[in-house]
């Protein structure tokens, strides 16, 4: 009986190797199916795709003949048939072609590549011109020329909080939606301009073959030109804070027809929704839209309760900044806080939506202050 313990043991440890090996193997397919880059959805997609194919077959090339050539020669003069080493000290013949060969290699792969990269970069006459703002932690969109401008918006990670907490189950985009797509026409060439308020972000479209950092204080550019119609899903690729994560970029690609009924329909929600900064607001309203501005700008931070994640996230349940005086409040909003995490909302919200929000804060969880805080004062301390 002693006998049979090793070989037991063996036989264990054998069937662990080899669920490690399946494991691998597994991994090597799995890997296998998605080597390739994102079904392209535009010309210069396509163009990088074909420019990765050739560039990748060359050097599969370049590697076989090398080292083919390479265990050849080792093969074929190893000491044991009677070869002696050779001598190539100051042979100008292998001196010229080791720096030839790899210069014309050099070319055969610049020329396509650089022909890539200038329709790239040529954001000329383009029929739609859309200003990009990357936020901690979210995108603004401005169509500032062509059809639909004037629409501006915020989109959002539509992903609920349940399923990032692992309370529910997580549904098919898991944190690849949002809550205002940016919608563009088909066949258009549409110029995109980066930029972010707080600190560098990412716009990146594979399926477009368009990547572009928004940087804080800069302007830079580029462009795409959709030739198929859907829905087309990325991220922020820039490592920009704690929700880096949590920044989805979706594109709707629709009909000209499609998009001039979205412009319509954009123009005639902005006009229904426009706030009027001159009005009296109950506590009621402002506690109720509040709300609404507070699940969209503050939860992932300060979190559903108000208790916030502190150190990095203090809470704002029973906080004196909150409970103080209400101008340091309103600052501290439209300003943010340097040196923390604390993001300037001054651009992102409009002065209804701020007061609003620092209502909100002041009148709920266990703070009960009673004040109403009216658009025009958060207007008032606006730098």
């Amino acid at each position: 009986m002693k006998a049979c313990k090793p070989a037991r043991g063996i036989a264990t440890r054998a069937a662990q190797l080899l669920a490690v090996i399946s494991g691998w193997a597994l991994s090597g397919l799995a890997l296998a199916a998605e080597w390739n880059l994102r079904p392209a959805g535009s010309k210069i997609a396509t163009e990088i795709h074909d420019l990765h194919e050739y560039v990748m077959i060359l050097c599969t090339v370049i590697f076989v003949g090398v080292f083919s050539f390479m265990f050849w020669s080792v093969y074929a003069h190893r000491k044991s048939k009677g070869h002696k080493a050779a001598q190539f000290h100051e042979n100008t013949t292998i001196e010229i072609l080791w720096t030839v060969i790899p210069a014309i290699i050099l070319v055969i792969i610049a020329l396509p590549a650089t022909r890539v990269v200038i329709a790239q970069k040529d954001t000329s006459n383009p029929d739609l011109t859309i200003k990009v703002t990357g936020y901690q932690w979210k995108w603004g969109y401005d169509y500032v020329k062509g059809e639909g401008e004037g629409i501006s918006f915020i989109s959002t990670l539509a992903t609920p909080r349940e399923q990032i907490e692992n309370r529910a189950p997580k549904g098919e985009h898991y944190l690849l939606e949002v809550d205002n797509e940016l919608v563009v026409p088909v066949g258009k060439k549409v110029r995109i301009l980066t930029t972010a308020a707080d600190v560098i972000h990412s716009w990146w479209m594979p399926s477009f073959g368009a990547k572009q950092d928004a940087i804080p204080g800069f302007i830079r550019d580029m462009h795409f030109r959709a030739e198929q119609t859907g829905t087309f899903r990325s991220q922020c690729v820039e490592l920009c804070g704690k929700e880096h994560g949590f920044m989805p970029i979706v594109v709707k690609v629709v009909t000209q027809d499609e998009y001039g009924k979205w412009v319509g329909d954009k123009m005639k929600l902005i006009a229904a929704a426009a706030d009027d900064p001159n009005k009296q607001y109950a506590l009621d309203e402002l506690r109720t839209r509040g709300e609404q501005v507070y699940a969209k700008n503050c939860v992932a931070c300060h979190q559903a309760t108000g208790k916030g994640m502190p150190p990095a996230f203090p809470p704002l349940d029973g906080a004196k900044i909150v409970l103080g005086p209400k101008d340091e409040q309103i600052r501290i909003v439209l300003n943010g806080r340097p040196k923390t995490a604390m993001a300037a909302f001054g651009g992102q919200l409009n002065d209804v939506e701020l007061a609003a929000l620092v209502t909100f804060t002041r009148n709920n969880w266990s703070n009960k202050t009673g004040e109403a805080i009216q658009p025009a004062e958060v207007k008032a301390l606006r730098k």
